[in-house]
């Protein structure tokens, strides 16, 4: 296979070109810079800071830190169809409504990100990520006290967890790439293995807890751990070079094809990605399973997601980050069209999670890496805002509109009849958004074997 670089143009002022143009130069022969062109500087300085990267030192304290704060954030999204299964049961709401608490906390990672870009280079990332803990285990101490009312449970576990979520999210993504280049997608991967585990173990510990304790004290404990862990881990961020400050909207990207094809795919992409750990517990139990069954089904579906992430940061550091996401994308559309549908029964259902949950984990801790690698580890923060904030619809709206159409067609009790469209819709979504990365893969390098 044959390893390339991206360099993305600009079009000078005195020899106008139609937009953006995108070209493949080799690493160790940059090519001339052409009159009717200058090289992007945003590449060039990003080029020039990979140089100078340790990969390793304090940055593996990062991203021991960023575990943690993965374990936290996204993992307790990752386990919110635990809590979602025991709030249906004591008759809250129906999960519709109530997959919008979950999705709402994955959906201010999109809706804040440009706004969280501008707070994390003004206060810098050790206090956002402080002040992300605090908003995280705040809020479930908080909605100990909401597990009644469902619209003040819409505010605690949904707009202040995830405005906590967000600011985690914010200086994760785009801290390690100042301190690793070649091996920045294992580092990801390593660190976005979090959330996997982090979703595995609170999966098993709120479905202990809940049938022990009760709701309300299932919530106040993972607030207490979450602020004991968060807050020290948080505290260990830091920068290693200061925060360029850049505009907080690049629009000349929008001129890239490349960029435009990414922004759309992943925006697609996240819409089925929450379906599986959300409906999974529901699915289980309307085939007569345990609620035990269900959250051991999101815990085994979380440690996949965990090890797809370390091996999807190998896989992007040899095979390339967009080759990976693709890949990710086509292991996710299969499992959700192939094998899901066809599962009543214990085994084709592990099956579903180990490989979906893989795949769902890949997706996740490999865009930061394919965001740096194309568009530049300078521009890391502005372009990864940008792109995240294309997410929010399918962060807010995947889940509940599986929820949806499955009360269309029987309800939470309607076994496999009810759940297969919910599955086939989240499944042709995630086919869809691998045709867009197929054609941003391409527009970088068109021969099928290049390392992209």
């Amino acid at each position: 296979m044959t390893s390339v670089t991206t360099a993305i143009e600009l079009p000078t002022s005195t020899a106008p070109s139609p937009a953006w143009s995108l070209r493949n130069t080799s690493p160790s022969k940059p090519q001339p810079s052409k009159t009717s062109t200058v090289a992007d500087q945003v590449l060039e300085a990003s080029r020039e800071a990979d140089l100078t990267a340790p990969e390793g030192g304090y940055g593996w304290v990062i991203v021991a830190s960023g575990f943690v704060l993965l374990w936290w954030s996204l993992g307790t999204t990752y386990a919110w169809g635990v809590m979602q299964t025991a709030l249906v049961a004591d008759g809250l709401a129906d999960p519709a409504v109530l997959s919008f608490v979950g999705s709402l906390q994955a959906a201010l990672i999109s809706a804040l990100a440009i706004a969280n870009s501008m707070l994390v280079r003004k206060t810098g990332v050790r206090a956002a990520a402080m002040l992300g803990a605090a908003c995280m285990g705040g809020s479930e101490i908080l909605s100990s006290f909401t597990v009644k009312n469902v619209g003040a449970l819409f505010f605690t576990s949904g707009v202040v967890m995830g405005i906590g979520v967000s600011l985690c999210f914010a200086v994760i993504s785009t801290v390690p790439s100042q301190y690793f280049s070649t091996k920045r997608g294992l580092a990801n991967g390593f660190m976005f293995a979090g959330s996997g585990f982090g979703g595995a173990a609170i999966s098993f510990a709120l479905d202990s807890l809940i049938q022990r304790l009760g709701v309300a004290w299932a919530y106040r404990i993972l607030g207490l751990m979450t602020l004991s862990t968060g807050l020290p881990a948080a505290w260990l961020m830091k920068e290693r070079i200061p925060v360029e400050r850049r505009e907080f909207i690049e629009w000349k990207l929008f001129k890239s094809p490349t960029f435009v094809l990414v922004f759309i795919g992943s925006a697609i992409g996240t819409f089925p990605l929450f379906v599986p750990p959300f409906f999974i517990p529901l699915y289980t139990r309307s085939l007569g399973f345990s609620t035990d069954v269900g959250a051991g089904l999101v815990a085994g579906f979380s440690l996949s997601s965990a090890a797809g992430r370390i091996l999807s940061g190998f896989a992007s550091d040899k095979i390339g980050s967009i080759n990976t996401v693709l890949a990710s994308l086509i292991l996710t559309a299969v499992t959700m069209l192939a094998i899901w549908p066809t599962s009543t029964a214990l085994a084709p259902l592990i099956v579903f999670v180990v490989v979906n949950g893989a795949a769902n984990g890949a997706f996740f801790s490999t865009m930061p890496t394919a965001i740096s690698k194309v568009f530049g580890s300078a521009r890391v923060a502005v372009a990864m805002s940008m792109v995240v904030t294309g997410w929010v619809g399918g962060y807010l709206m995947g889940a509940p509109i599986a929820g949806y159409i499955l009360e269309g067609f029987g309800g939470v009790d309607g076994g496999l009849h009810a759940y297969r469209p919910a599955m086939f819709y989240a499944g042709a979504l995630a086919l869809a958004s691998g045709f867009f990365i197929l054609g941003a893969r391409f527009c970088i390098n068109r021969s099928p074997v290049a390392v992209v």
